[in-house]
């Protein structure tokens, strides 16, 4: 019996594959073209599709001033950690990349445990810790939560870009009688650059839309931008809200626009 010249049973599975993956996108892309329609209207409430369109809550925005004391307040932390947790991650990285011995990968393991536990218990399980040290919660207290948080991100990526890196390169330096600082400076950190960088961007993501580290990391003066946007939509269903997350999405979009172009980032979050 002579085959199909039509595989359709492969054409079937490859089909079903499309259908899901599609359906997937629209799942993941409906509520985000929805937010940033609904931010154009004109209305008093926050309906799809809305009954005009208008710039107006875009313009209620220069009014918002909590909005604006809680956008300050969450990119203070969100620089302050990413930039803690560059160095540490970087650092912690460069330890355990080539390492083969078994505490090496347990660190490993350790510096990756943040992104295992559920958020909401890291947050009380630092807030008990903080505690029992006698730290009152800060804005201190806000950026070494964060920071712990972030610094799985920049691990992550920089090992990937250390186990790319050729040992010939290292090895001839050395044989050239460059010291490892100057190695280091000169070789090992140009060529990890972009994993670092990916590292960071995410980092200060993460940083930035978390909810529940600050939830119990904060102090009544400091109000944080995610946390302010929940309570506002929770109390009010405000429509400033829409467009102030119409305006995070294109920011969003265009920092990672960028850091695509300039370290590939999808590449190294396969």
């Amino acid at each position: 019996m002579s085959r199909s010249p039509f595989p359709l049973d492969r054409l079937s599975f490859e089909g079903l594959l499309h259908l899901l993956a599609a359906l997937a996108l629209v799942l993941l892309l409906a509520p985000t073209v929805i937010v940033l329609v609904v931010s154009f209207t004109d209305g008093l409430s926050l309906r799809f599709p809305p009954p005009g369109y208008s710039l107006r809550w875009y313009g209620e925005l220069m009014e918002a001033w909590q909005l604006h004391y809680a956008l300050k307040n969450s990119l203070t932390v969100a620089v302050l950690a990413t930039a803690l947790a560059i160095g540490l991650g970087v650092l912690a990285a460069l330890a355990v990349a080539r390492s083969p011995r078994l505490s090496a990968r347990l660190l490993d393991s350790l510096f990756l445990s943040p992104l295992i536990l559920p958020a909401l218990a890291f947050g009380l399980s630092s807030l008990m810790f903080f505690s029992l040290l006698g730290w009152p919660v800060s804005v201190a207290t806000l950026v070494v939560g964060h920071t712990v948080v972030c610094v799985p991100y920049v691990v992550r990526n920089t090992v990937a870009a250390l186990t790319q890196l050729q040992p010939a390169l290292l090895e001839g330096s050395a044989s050239l009688g460059a010291s490892r600082l100057y190695t280091f400076r000169r070789i090992t950190l140009p060529l990890i650059r972009p994993g670092i960088l990916s590292g960071g961007f995410l980092a200060f993501m993460a940083s930035f839309d978390n909810i529940p580290v600050s939830l119990f990391l904060r102090d009544a003066a400091t109000d944080m931008l995610p946390i302010r946007m929940w309570q506002d939509l929770e109390g009010r269903l405000d429509v400033t809200i829409a467009a102030l997350s119409g305006i995070l999405i294109v920011a969003t979009i265009g920092g990672i626009a960028v850091m695509e172009r300039l370290t590939g980032l999808s590449r190294r979050l396969v």
